[in-house]
C-alpha cells in the first residue's frame, strides 16, 4: 500500500514493509544460490552499498555464515558521465577472486539500466564470475533504455521520468523506508 507522508513525498514501503521485503529477498538469494561460499554481494554506489550490508546481515542471521561483500564502482564505465553531476563514490573493493563466484550486484533502484550496464563492464576488469545476478529494491518500470532486468526485486513502481525513488536506511538516514519524491 502506498501512504502519503508529505505533499511531495509518498511512502512506498514503510519501515516494517522494508524489513519484510529484505527478509524475502535474502530468502530468494538463498534459494537461488545454495553454495554460500561462492556467493558474493557487490553494492553499487551509493545506496547499493548500504543495501548490500543490510542483506549480508540478513543472510548471516538466516544461515549463521558470513557472506562476502564488496563494492563495484561503475563510474568510469558509464556512457552518460557527462549528464551526471560530480560526486565522490567509494572505489571498487573486491577482496577475493571472482573466478567461479555467484555475484549478486545490489542497487537501490533500476531506472534506465545504464548504471547496471556500467557495473557489469567494470566487473569484467576484475575477473570472470560463474554468474552475475541483479538485486534491486525498486524497479522503476517503463523507463528501461537497455535490456537489463533484475533477478531479485523488492517492488515494481511505475513512475514518471521527473520523479525519483529514495531508499532510506537507518544506518545512513536515521529513518527507514522507500519513498517516491
Amino acid at each position: 500500500m502506498i501512504h502519503q507522508s508529505s505533499p511531495k513525498r509518498v511512502e512506498i514501503l514503510s519501515k516494517e514493509e522494508l524489513a519484510r521485503t529484505l527478509t524475502r529477498l535474502a530468502s530468494q538469494i538463498l534459494e537461488e544460490i545454495p553454495d554460500r561460499e561462492r556467493l558474493l554481494l557487490l553494492g553499487i554506489p551509493t545506496r547499493g552499498i548500504q543495501l548490500a550490508e543490510v542483506l549480508v546481515n540478513e543472510l548471516r542471521d538466516k544461515t549463521g555464515m558470513s557472506i562476502e561483500q564488496g563494492v563495484i564502482d561503475p563510474t568510469f564505465h558509464r556512457d552518460d558521465l557527462n549528464n551526471l553531476g560530480t560526486r565522490l563514490v567509494p572505489t571498487t573493493h573486491i577482496s577475493s577472486s571472482l573466478e567461479g563466484r555467484q555475484v549478486v550486484l545490489v542497487d537501490d533502484v533500476i531506472f534506465t539500466g545504464r548504471t547496471v550496464r556500467a557495473a557489469i563492464e567494470s566487473l569484467q576488469a576484475w575477473g570472470r564470475p560463474q554468474r552475475v545476478m541483479l538485486l534491486v529494491m525498486v524497479d522503476r518500470s517503463g523507463h528501461r533504455e537497455l535490456p537489463i532486468q533484475p533477478d531479485f526485486f523488492g517492488r515494481t513502481v511505475p513512475t514518471k521520468k521527473s520523479e525519483s525513488i529514495e531508499l532510506r536506511l537507518n544506518e545512513v538516514d536515521n529513518e527507514e523506508g522507500v519513498f517516491l519524491v
